[in-house]
């Protein structure tokens, strides 16, 4: 096995899609993939691309984010590193239902859609691996449609950075103080919400004022991981009273 074969077949081990593979079938697998990289800002895939490849983040942040029919941008997830993005295009054989672009510079790796299926065909430990991918994204899905349906636009913003928290947050202080640096800006805040931007820096100015929330150049710090869960958890009256944002 050359170098750049074993580090793939390294890196792969590393995923929780391949959890359940042996090394020989990493290595058929590492031999299906190429590596691409993307600049920052720079578009991966397009809403309605007919292409169908799967992709693996290997470095940085790919954000994807829904357009309206007038063009207005709602980010749906934040992707990172280990993360699988686009079996769902590869799986049902439909265009992309949402943008991917690059937050960061940007390493995937690749995998047609034809090798993917054929892969999936003989290699069940694949299959389940996907099945546990689809369980987590469909978490995801709920806990988004959770925070649309209960809570006021405040309590979606604190919704989903408890969720990313508990995929990407970085523990300072143990049930306290966390880090989730994703590298977001206010206005992709915003977009999670169906806000402005004004309203969210004016949030994001309480809050820290409240000692619950710090943002600071894309770095989010949760000062106080239990009064912000009561905080999230108070909006759900308030968004039954009505909240102008």
């Amino acid at each position: 096995m050359d170098k750049r074969l074993a580090q793939r077949v390294m890196t792969l081990q590393g995923m929780p899609l391949f959890q359940e593979l042996n090394e020989a079938d990493l290595e058929k697998l590492a031999q299906a993939l190429q590596t691409r990289t993307y600049n920052r800002d720079e578009i991966i895939f397009r809403q309605g691309d007919p292409y169908r490849e799967l992709y693996l983040v290997i470095k940085g942040k790919v954000r994807v984010y829904k357009i309206s029919p007038g063009g207005e941008e709602t980010t749906i997830a934040i992707f990172s590193t280990n993360d699988v993005i686009g079996e769902l295009a590869a799986l049902d054989d439909k265009p992309r239902s949402a943008t991917g672009k690059a937050m960061s510079p940007v390493t995937l790796l690749i995998m047609s859609q034809q090798a993917f299926l054929d892969h999936m065909r003989t290699m069940p430990g694949l299959a389940l691996g996907m099945a546990r991918v689809l369980a987590a994204k469909l978490r995801w899905t709920a806990a988004y449609a959770e925070s649309i349906a209960q809570f006021d636009a405040a309590g979606r913003l604190l919704h989903i950075l408890l969720v990313n928290n508990d995929r990407y947050g970085e523990m300072l202080e143990p049930g306290r103080r966390y880090r989730i640096n994703l590298g977001l800006t206010q206005s992709d805040l915003a977009s999670m919400v169906g806000a402005r931007r004004e309203w969210v820096n004016r949030i994001l100015s309480d809050w820290r004022r409240r000692g619950l929330v710090e943002f600071d150049r894309g770095v989010i710090t949760i000062l106080d991981l239990p009064q912000v869960v009561a905080e999230r958890d108070s909006r759900i009256e308030a968004n039954m009273a009505g909240d102008e944002w």
